[in-house]
């Protein structure tokens, strides 16, 4: 490991990124020094802007990719390197003004009846139960699970940032006869070898197969939309605000900072469309 990459990484350790944050800007810069085949604190402004252009015009990254990349260089620049780059603000991806896909609940039971592994099909019943990004999902610690309050502690998710959400009773029933198969000290779901859960893994489940089990089941599922494991997530805030929830509470339990991230799911409910049309059929008779 090189000096410079090993200070970026203590200087991500010190600003409190997450574990997978710090590997993916790893990552970025070490195909930055590929690509150039130097190391980075070498490059100039004009290799740096056509390294951005070599990302979107030949590799046509997506949006999502490029910003991680930029954010990526942005942290060794500004905060390892100690040095100003003028070019941030050229190579910002414009954000895409897109609404996320949502399942309806009918869709969601037909994609999670069919996940035939019991540790596929707990995790994922529930990632969708409680709201949680994947890295939560698959990181649950057993010490977590609070049966008297019905709750589960989500710790140093997005942002640094630790939350309680609601714990449906039916999941904490599923969470129990899981835990008996394998009794692991630590995590709801250990990591899985090919004979099965590892009672002694050293770490949980990976996210990729997590990735893998969903992928597969909605596949054989029949629904066609366009659907990940986070579409869960997005699709339960539906369902909740649908279901009269109050906004301020949803924020609460999917750990926003602001209401604007939440108020997001205004624009794909459908009850909040149905009113709106209701509202305008009243108008447009008043006129008559």
């Amino acid at each position: 490991m090189t000096a410079l990459r090993q200070r970026m990484i203590e200087d991500m350790k010190l600003r409190g990124l997450a574990p997978s944050t710090q590997q993916a800007y790893v990552r970025v810069v070490r195909d930055l020094a590929t690509y150039y085949n130097k190391p980075p604190d070498q490059l100039s402004d004009e290799e740096l802007r056509r390294y951005f252009v070599y990302l979107t015009e030949e590799r046509q990254l997506a949006r999502s990719t490029c910003t991680v990349v930029l954010c990526g260089i942005k942290f060794l620049y500004e905060y390892t390197l100690k040095q100003e780059w003028p070019l941030l603000e050229l190579v910002r991806p414009r954000r895409a003004k897109t609404l996320p896909v949502i399942l309806s609940t009918a869709e969601v039971g037909q994609i999670l009846s069919r996940v035939r592994s019991e540790h596929g099909r707990v995790c994922l019943n529930t990632i969708y139960a409680c709201g949680l990004r994947i890295s939560e999902g698959v990181g649950l610690r057993v010490q977590d699970i609070d049966s008297a309050r019905m709750q589960v502690l989500i710790r140093s998710s997005k942002g640094n940032k630790d939350r309680y959400v609601p714990l449906p009773e039916i999941i904490l029933v599923q969470l129990r006869q899981f835990w008996l198969t394998h009794r692991h000290p630590v995590y709801v779901f250990p990591n899985r070898t090919r004979g099965g859960v590892n009672p002694e893994a050293a770490s949980s489940m990976s996210r990729e197969q997590v990735w893998r089990v969903f992928k597969a089941t909605l596949a054989e599922s029949g629904v066609l939309k366009g659907a990940t494991v986070h579409t869960l997530r997005h699709s339960w805030a539906t369902h909740l605000l649908e279901a009269g929830v109050p906004l301020r509470l949803i924020q609460q339990w999917m750990g926003h900072s602001s209401p604007k991230t939440t108020m997001l799911y205004t624009h794909v409910t459908r009850q909040a469309e149905a009113i709106a049309l209701d509202k305008l059929s009243e108008l447009i008779a008043s006129l008559s």
